[in-house]
């Protein structure tokens, strides 16, 4: 491209386009010269109506900002904010759904999950206000579709560390699982056995051995008949029973079941006795409304996995309580 050249020396008339009858500008490209015609019309009166209406727009609607003191911005005419509106829609969403929450409460409170369940209207409405309060506060460690991840647990099946009744998922939503904010939340912890210098890697490699094959994901190994039965006789067995089958009324995970929350590979189950780990669930009574709660615990219930039998839990039951240890509890 050659370099653009002004043909029109000040003072001279502008140069006539032979063809279009046009003045031109002057400026020529590459023999190109270009024509001085004017602006559209319309688009000359478009331009002009845009800075219209931004005038009446800044005089009617927050537009600038404003010195301290005044808010940050200034307010217009219309004292319009999306802010106020946002919250007067909130006050009627819940204004409108205040007596079915109510409902639900007291249904809830009356006859637990039965209640809600014989009512079709009310259980529509546990499940849509579930769902909702769970896409907003769990999906993202749970997943959307609450099938969960490693290590934050799958709700869709019937495998709970900790109390799956509709009342104990209630307890779980209020105070939060290992939420140290919360005196009464559920707490187990599993000893790091590699981290703290507790056990070699080679013992470790042993129990897990002997895990997997208690699990019959793996034939006996020397190591693990031997050194591992042995170290998780002394370490394991007390939280997680001789068998490996747990102990729920201390969160202890059934390690027989085949259904791990932090891998099934061997590597993984390595890496869990190494590091011990465990997540943490916060306590929703501190974020949520106890109505909100009471239907995301309905929701959760009724995914799939929810248990119909009472169960009693150490944490729970004070008869229990005063003789357990939870020091030793593990998580898969």
């Amino acid at each position: 491209m050659t370099k653009e050249t002004d043909k029109s020396p000040a003072g001279e008339k502008p140069e006539v386009d032979a063809y279009s009858g046009v003045d031109t500008t002057g400026h020529e490209w590459d023999g190109i010269k270009e024509l001085d015609n004017p602006l559209p019309r319309w688009w000359l009166w478009i331009f002009y109506a845009t800075i219209a209406w931004a005038v009446v727009y800044m005089i009617f609607m927050p537009a600038l900002p404003a010195p301290p003191g005044f808010d940050g911005h200034t307010r217009g005419l219309r004292n319009h904010s999306e802010r106020a509106n946002v919250t007067e829609a909130l006050a009627e969403l819940q204004a409108s759904r205040g007596p079915m929450f109510a409902r639900l409460q007291q249904a809830a409170a009356d006859g637990g999950i039965e209640a809600i369940e014989r009512d079709p209207e009310l259980l529509n409405f546990a499940l849509a206000a579930g769902e909702s309060a769970f896409g907003d506060n769990c999906a993202t460690c749970h997943g959307a579709g609450a099938q969960g991840f490693i290590g934050y647990p799958n709700l869709n099946d019937d495998v709970w560390i900790w109390d799956g009744t509709f009342e104990g998922i209630q307890y779980t939503l209020h105070k939060g699982i290992r939420w140290e904010q919360n005196p009464d939340t559920r707490f187990s912890q599993m000893p790091a056995y590699g981290q703290d210098g507790l056990l070699s890697r080679e013992e470790i490699a042993a129990v897990a051995d002997h895990v997997m094959t208690l699990a019959g994901m793996i034939e006996p190994t020397e190591a693990g008949r031997t050194v591992g039965t042995e170290i998780f006789n002394q370490q394991c067995s007390t939280c997680h029973g001789a068998d490996g089958t747990g102990d729920r009324t201390i969160g202890a995970p059934n390690l027989v079941d085949r259904d791990w929350l932090y891998g099934s590979e061997p590597e993984n189950i390595r890496a869990s006795i190494y590091r011990g780990p465990y997540g943490v669930m916060p306590a929703w009574e501190e974020r949520l409304d106890e109505e909100v709660i009471t239907a995301l615990a309905a929701y959760v219930f009724l995914l799939g996995g929810g248990e119909r039998e009472a169960f009693t839990e150490a944490a729970l039951d004070p008869a229990i309580s005063g003789g357990a240890d939870t020091d030793g509890a593990a998580g898969r």
